[in-house]
């Protein structure tokens, strides 16, 4: 099983949500279980398993061009090619803008003079760490984008590629192993990349007119990408029912509440996986997990 925690906003608690189940589930079954953190940008899922023994870093390196000058005639045929602007030709110089770069290789194939080469470049960094027993057998992806880079999609699409491949030196099989991908926030490109080819989107979500509003464009992503998705409330007892009835109406499975209790809220802000303090939750995500199963199946 490979299922997405994602939302339409921030701050929904999509990362208590996806410690919660891996942590379960691995205790529950005795599986191997993969949290993929695709929150490059600012990436905490880790933090849940303070117990944590390093496996593996690595840097995601991207495509970029290498123009050779003493060969460039100056033409701009590749600037002109070039969708992002990531290129500019000047009557002496070829200038290169790296994070505009989608590292297409058009460039090098348009080039008449065959002065166009190609590098790589880092844009972050990727860590792979296993969790302690307190939490079961739990591995941690997660990348961290570089400072100033623009693209977050193939450093995310690597963290998803190495938690499917990898599972602590046990073997490359994803058989017998789930794999929990945190998202990123929202519904641009970074969310499509998170969801994609997942079995199932678990959205989370809270019950107030912006959380609505953003469920609802999530949803329709998800509708056009043929994802099987279920919603879990979080915070239930704040706000309005507008999202139960939107639910009801839209025929959208609700998987979950979770109620706005302190008691949860101090033990996410210790770093804390609720769901391990609190027995009876444990029992719940694992639960929750098998009902995904069957859904997805």
């Amino acid at each position: 099983m490979k299922i997405s925690v994602a939302s339409g906003k921030g701050g929904t608690g999509k990362t208590l949500v996806a410690t919660s189940l891996a942590a379960s589930r691995a205790l529950s079954t005795g599986r191997r279980v993969t949290i993929a953190d695709c929150d490059v940008e600012v990436p905490n899922s880790y933090l849940f398993f303070p117990d944590r023994s390093l496996l593996a870093k690595q840097q995601c390196l991207v495509s970029i061009p290498v123009f050779d000058e003493s060969r460039c005639s100056h033409c701009g045929k590749c600037a002109d090619f070039c969708a992002y602007h990531a290129i500019a030709v000047l009557p002496q110089t070829v200038l290169l803008f790296p994070e505009l770069c989608h590292g297409c290789g058009g460039c090098s194939i348009i080039c008449p003079e065959k002065a166009v080469s190609e590098s790589t470049r880092s844009i972050g960094e990727i860590t792979r760490a296993a969790s302690g027993s307190a939490t079961g057998k739990v591995q941690i992806v997660w990348g961290e984008l570089a400072v100033g880079e623009a693209r977050a999609t193939p450093l995310i699409k690597m963290v998803k590629d190495l938690a499917a491949g990898t599972d602590g030196g046990e073997g490359d099989s994803r058989e017998g192993k789930d794999i929990i991908v945190d998202c990123p926030p929202g519904t641009s490109c970074t969310m499509v990349e998170s969801v994609q080819d997942t079995d199932f989107c678990l959205l989370v979500t809270e019950p107030t007119p912006f959380g609505l509003y953003d469920l609802d464009i999530a949803l329709k992503v998800l509708e056009k990408m043929k994802i099987p998705r279920g919603v879990l409330i979080n915070k239930s007892g704040i706000g309005d029912r507008k999202v139960y009835g939107y639910l009801e109406k839209r025929g959208i499975p609700m998987l979950m509440e979770i109620p706005l209790d302190r008691k949860i809220a101090e033990i996410y802000s210790r770093g804390e996986i609720f769901a391990l303090k609190m027995p009876e939750w444990r029992a719940r995500f694992a639960g929750l997990m098998e009902r995904i199963e069957e859904m997805a199946a």
